[in-house]
């Protein structure tokens, strides 16, 4: 890890089961970090395999009956499949990717795969089923387990209070920030690495759980084949992986990057970065990202060390306009979500908004709404008002929601349902169903925000909302131009198919 001590941070041990020194090779099960470079899970189980002196064998599979599988998460997961084959060809590790079929199930791979292993490591990410698998792991294999937090730039469990809004999260991100920003996952940890190869995995285990390298390089117009998922919505036209990952983020520093703070909710402008699909399965870091960042702004994380703690967005990170913007999005939104899910095992149930938000839902509760649509009414884009039907036919289609948009979105399935919990139900099928970010700690930080969660109580208080911020279309569309929007959205988005 650069020649750093491994943060123990990060660790999060799963049993008290002890390390085997008799197995084969040390086993990294790649469920969440699914990249081969600035993984803090990879490098720890880098660094167990020199220890032990054993191979390593990096298992990626990819299972199809989780909730909301669909064509479009599973290829953007094995595009990333195909970029870590090639990484890992001609390097000292075996690298093992698996699709579970129709005819072939991931049942009992795990178990198998860990009988001949040392440890067990694993990603530490506090959403969507991983927790849960990570009980698993850690009751399921015979040996020492370990999950590792790569997730952002500050180890998620470090501090178990819950922050209730972004100023108080930046303020506690302002005395820490600089130190964690001083270590970072190795950028190219198979340089120069000497292990000992993996000779056989065994024909048992090939031939009951076969690898996908096959599958993989016959094209992406047969991935699908043999593989029932719980939907069949459509692939984007964003291709996963972390070639694209680095590409995307390449484009963005060069040529969006500097008129981010002012163009960035401009819906007619593509100015946002687009990373949050690439961020949200793993395949880039965001260690990488803001070193590149401090790198453009001259800057080092002994530079950004201040007397002052204020909370403030800009100004503490003595950098351009358009990086403190960014950053604040990369960091502050980002991070404050991984402290809730890690620290909040309930993070998606409605009463875990803040009091005043419950008590304003509750005493507006009765009151009438102008209209009322069905689940199906909001995810075929039925609605009366055409903005928000452009906002959910490009979720539909694309897999994503131009930024602020996504708040109007939220806003108005509060409107629109006949309770709030049923919007908070709403917004959680419809963004977990269609967007590449979705079942993120970030995506229900926004679903949340939009009942109140790290916000606060606005006036004048209003019908359905009480003193929950309120956002109309009409407001959105004096203050931006939405005109192409609508109409590019409305057109294409009769023409997508759903399950």
């Amino acid at each position: 890890m650069s020649g750093s001590v491994f943060p123990i941070d990060r660790l999060l041990c799963l049993n008290e089961k002890p390390v085997n020194p008799q197995g084969q090779y040390v086993l990294y099960w790649m469920v969440a970090n699914r990249r081969l470079a600035y993984n803090y899970s990879l490098d720890r189980a880098i660094d167990y395999a020199i220890r032990l002196n054993k191979p390593l064998l990096v298992v990626e599979s990819l299972a199809k009956g989780y909730p909301w599988s669909s064509p479009r998460f599973h290829h953007f997961v094995m595009k990333g499949m195909q970029d870590n084959i090639a990484v890992s060809d001609n390097v000292p590790l075996s690298y093992y990717p698996f699709v579970e079929t129709d005819r072939c199930s991931q049942s009992g791979m795990l178990s198998a795969f860990s009988k001949n292993a040392c440890l067990v490591i694993t990603d530490d990410f506090p959403c969507f089923f991983i927790p849960q698998l990570l009980k698993i792991v850690g009751r399921t294999v015979p040996c020492r387990a370990e999950a590792i937090d790569s997730n952002g730039i500050m180890p998620m469990r470090v501090e178990s209070r819950l922050f209730t809004t972004a100023y108080s999260f930046r303020r506690h991100c302002q005395k820490v920030l600089p130190a964690w920003l001083g270590q970072s996952p190795s950028p190219a940890p198979l340089l120069h690495l000497k292990l000992p190869m993996l000779k056989s995995l065994g024909d048992e285990l090939r031939a009951r759980w076969p690898s996908a390298e096959e599958r993989l390089a016959a094209g992406q117009t047969s991935w699908m084949q043999s593989v029932s998922t719980k939907f069949q919505t459509p692939v984007t036209q964003y291709a996963g992986g972390r070639n694209a990952a680095l590409q995307n983020w390449k484009n963005f520093k060069a040529r969006r990057l500097n008129a981010y703070h002012v163009l960035r909710n401009h819906v007619d402008e593509n100015a946002t970065s687009c990373l949050s699909p690439y961020l949200h399965f793993g395949h880039i870091s965001t260690h990488e990202i803001v070193g590149d960042i401090l790198e453009r702004e001259g800057r080092t994380p002994d530079s950004l060390t201040s007397s002052t703690v204020d909370g403030r967005r800009a100004g503490w990170w003595r950098m351009s306009e358009p990086a403190e913007a960014f950053l604040d999005q990369l960091i502050t939104w980002r991070e404050i979500g991984f402290n809730r899910c890690a620290n909040d095992p309930q993070y998606a149930s409605f009463d875990t908004l803040p009091e005043w938000s419950l008590a304003t839902l509750e005493k507006h509760r009765a009151d009438a709404r102008p209209y009322l649509y069905s689940m199906e009414e909001f995810d075929q884009a039925l609605t009366h008002d055409p903005l928000w039907n452009a906002a959910q036919n490009q979720l539909r289609l694309d897999g994503m929601i131009h930024n602020y948009l996504r708040m109007l979105w939220g806003k108005k399935i509060l409107h629109w349902s006949e309770s709030p919990e049923a919007a908070l139900g709403t917004m959680i099928e419809l963004n977990n169903k269609y967007a590449l970010d979705g079942r993120n700690p970030n995506s229900y930080s926004g679903i949340f925000w939009c009942l109140g969660r790290f916000d606060r109580a606005w006036g004048p208080e209003r019908p359905v909302f009480g003193k929950v911020r309120y956002m109309t279309s009409e407001n959105t569309a004096r203050k931006y131009n939405v005109k192409s929007y609508i109409e590019n959205y409305n057109s294409v988005g009769r023409r997508v198919t759903n399950a």
